[in-house]
């Protein structure tokens, strides 16, 4: 079949084959490409959508970019049931069968050091929301009498604002850390733009943390007894995902990216 390659992962040789029904980007279904005892998992893309130039445009088109990153995530979710894959970002693309095995020899070692650390482990994502808008604390309770008053009012509106924002840092800076001394590694993430991910709230933590696949039962327990701890503020958990946010150099995007992604077209990934 013609067309260039396009590349998901890259993970060690699996006995158990994917889903039969399952299709990646452009709807052909994902196949392996074993090189030098490793497993490129790759499927043909049109050249027309995936050449450089179309790409690139493509990357502007949010419809496209959102069916393209729900088909990429649908393979990598479907490879992390049967391995440990190593993802490789979005729209990584080469000409030919040659092209990628090319870029397996090169990145060999790096590659074999980062499955190894990543074998049998998954990431969870863990968002703390403080669910209180700040407007709506900075109103005043009641008309003032006098502008001292009013004064007074908005001193104490500070004040009990100001006391909100560090209750919810010290509540999420506990969590990161019972959290990370449980995980085998941890990520702090930039905080969500609410504007971006449409979340309600203010986004205090974003974090990833690597996980014994055989544990996660346990994380999912540990996080699950905090919500609701601490009044106004909303704990959420996402995964288990590939591990995006601990695969280095080899991907530029996180899971929470590329769910936030395929979330905008009505099909979100896994989530607890």
């Amino acid at each position: 079949m013609s067309g260039l390659r396009y590349v998901y992962a890259v993970c060690r040789p699996f006995g158990t084959p994917l889903q039969a029904q399952l299709t990646g980007v452009a709807g052909d279904p994902p196949r392996v490409l074993t090189h030098h005892g490793l497993v490129a998992v790759v499927s043909h893309v049109p050249e027309r959508d995936f050449a450089e130039e179309p790409l690139r445009a493509h990357l502007e088109d949010l419809d496209w970019l959102t069916a393209t990153a729900r088909a990429h995530q649908g393979v990598i979710d479907a490879l992390t049931t049967v391995t440990t894959p190593l993802p490789l970002r979005l729209g990584t693309v080469f000409r030919d069968d040659s092209g990628v095995r090319s870029m397996i020899e090169a990145r060999e070692d790096d590659f074999r050091r980062t499955l190894e650390r990543l074998e049998g482990r998954v990431e969870w994502g863990v968002k703390v929301y403080v669910d209180e808008p700040p407007q709506e604390a900075a109103r005043p309770a009641q008309k003032p009498a006098s502008g001292r008053d009013y004064l007074r009012q908005r001193r104490m509106q500070t004040r009990s604002h100001e006391e909100m924002w560090q209750k919810a840092e010290e509540f999420a800076g506990r969590l990161h850390d019972t959290l990370s001394t449980f995980a085998e590694d941890a990520r702090l993430h930039a905080p969500q733009n609410p504007a971006l991910s449409g979340a309600a709230g203010r986004n205090v933590l974003n974090a990833a943390y690597l996980v014994p696949r055989a544990r996660s039962e346990e994380f999912v327990e540990l996080v699950d007894r905090t919500k609701g701890e601490v009044p106004g503020m909303r704990v959420e958990l996402t995964g288990p995902w590939a591990a995006y946010s601990f695969a280095g150099e080899t991907v530029q995007e996180t899971a929470e990216e590329t769910a936030n992604e395929t979330a905008e077209a009505g099909e979100g990934g896994n989530s607890q």
